[in-house]
């Protein structure tokens, strides 16, 4: 068996041997000296005057919706309720085990004073 290392192409189908096409070449901008407009070649006019007797200041300002803050007033009243099912799950369980060790404690002293009787 021959042992000389093989060229991919000799090893790969044709259809694992990827053809990369030419990269794009794009054209150079030519930057020229920006003209700039003078007063000269564009005289500022005043504006006309309107009969609507409005300000310029009279533009309201964009108004915030309410969404995000009620968003976070429901997440905050689910977390709250989250915690208090776990805590109140968990006040129950050590009731529940409190009153069970009670129950076997009672058992206990009962055999405990039966069998001392007996004696």
């Amino acid at each position: 068996m021959d042992n000389t290392p093989r060229r991919v192409e000799e090893i790969a189908p044709v259809f694992l041997r990827p053809e990369y096409p030419e990269a794009p070449t794009f054209p150079t901008a030519v930057t020229a000296d920006p003209v700039i407009p003078t007063q000269a070649t564009h005289p500022q006019h005043a504006p006309a005057p309107c009969s609507c007797r409005h300000s310029a200041a009279a533009v309201p300002a964009p108004r915030r919706s309410a969404a995000p803050l009620v968003a976070a007033g429901a997440g905050g009243v689910a977390a709250v309720i989250a915690v208090g099912v776990v805590l109140t799950a968990l006040l129950a369980t050590v009731a529940v085990t409190a009153v069970s060790v009670a129950v076997c404690a009672l058992v206990l002293r009962a055999l405990l004073a039966d069998t001392r009787r007996h004696r």
